[in-house]
């Protein structure tokens, strides 16, 4: 690729443009508010450069050169493209846009926000697609979101990369679930659970998220020296409702996740014999996007729904 002209600047390439189209030196000065000897000093300075006449005497004044003729509509895309560099974001209306969200969540989330939020995305901004992503084993959501391909990851493991932008969604204390009728559930009272039979029931649990990511329960009793009897792990979440109430399994996870399943299947919760901190979902977004105004309005509606959750 072959160096610029060092003399070439975006002035000289609007007098070239506005030469091919008035063909007239005087009337570019005019509208330039430049002097003329001024005008006709860059024409010889554009002759040079482009080694052509470009505007040439014809019959009734001056004529473009079929180079010049060449060099008009590259120019006039120059100067619209750098006048689009620096147009100020315009304000995103929701109602009239129509944009592709990409939204990364895992499937353990309270069952009502997701649907909470398309909700809300699709009253605020009918024309716009939204996608819900997958966090599987593999996903690379700090690649995705630097690279554009994600617009927001929604997440609750503890220490996010430092250089995304993070906001708090909502705190979820972590309680223990199985069948209300398998013998376990019978026997032993609702708040009733020894740190014995916590660690020795049989658990369920998902399997690994990310790859390196332990899960929020199971660091967290590794770091108290502590390990519970997890003897089935699932890669669907939203199934293990219906693995408890079927089976002796047991269940620690969220109390928003465990109140949907609640009111369809008979299930028994305890208080969690370890001090388990709540669960802290939050959203997570990219520099790249921090600024942009239909992102800004996607984390606004994030927001609500997550507030609204902790309203009911």
């Amino acid at each position: 690729m072959s160096a610029l002209p060092q003399h070439l600047d975006l002035h000289l390439i609007r007098i070239l443009y506005l030469l091919l189209v008035e063909k007239n030196v005087s009337r570019v000065a005019l509208k330039l508010n430049q002097p003329q000897p001024s005008i006709s000093a860059s024409l010889r300075k554009l002759r040079e450069l482009t080694g052509d006449p470009l505007l040439v005497r014809g019959a009734r004044g001056m004529v473009p050169t079929q180079h010049g003729e060449s060099l008009l509509a590259p120019a006039k895309r120059i100067l619209d493209e750098t006048e689009n560099l620096f147009l100020k974001k315009a304000p995103f209306v929701p109602q009239d846009e129509a944009r592709t969200f990409h939204v990364a969540a895992p499937d353990y989330l309270d069952s009502l926000f997701l649907p909470n939020l398309v909700a809300l995305l699709r009253r605020g901004s009918p024309n716009s697609r939204i996608k819900i992503h997958s966090l599987g084993a593999g996903s690379d959501y700090v690649r995705l979101l630097s690279d554009g391909d994600m617009d927001l990851v929604i997440a609750n493991w503890d220490e996010p990369p430092e250089h995304l932008h993070m906001s708090k969604l909502f705190e979820d204390p972590i309680i223990c679930v199985m069948r209300a009728d398998c013998p376990y559930a019978l026997r032993t009272p609702a708040d009733k659970m020894s740190m014995d039979d916590y660690l020795t029931l049989p658990h369920v649990a998902p399997t690994q998220i990310l790859p390196g990511y332990v899960g929020v329960i199971d660091d967290y009793l590794e770091r108290q020296g502590l390990q519970r009897n997890v003897v089935v792990e699932s890669a669907y979440f939203g199934l293990i409702p219906n693995m408890l109430a079927q089976t002796d399994l047991v269940l620690t996870t969220g109390s928003q996740f465990v109140r949907h399943y609640e009111k369809q299947m008979p299930l028994k919760t305890y208080s969690v014999p370890v001090q388990f901190p709540p669960m802290r979902f939050y959203q997570l977004w990219h520099e790249r996007v921090h600024q942009a105004p239909e992102h800004k309005w996607l984390r606004e509606q994030v927001g609500a729904a997550a507030k609204a959750l902790t309203q009911k």
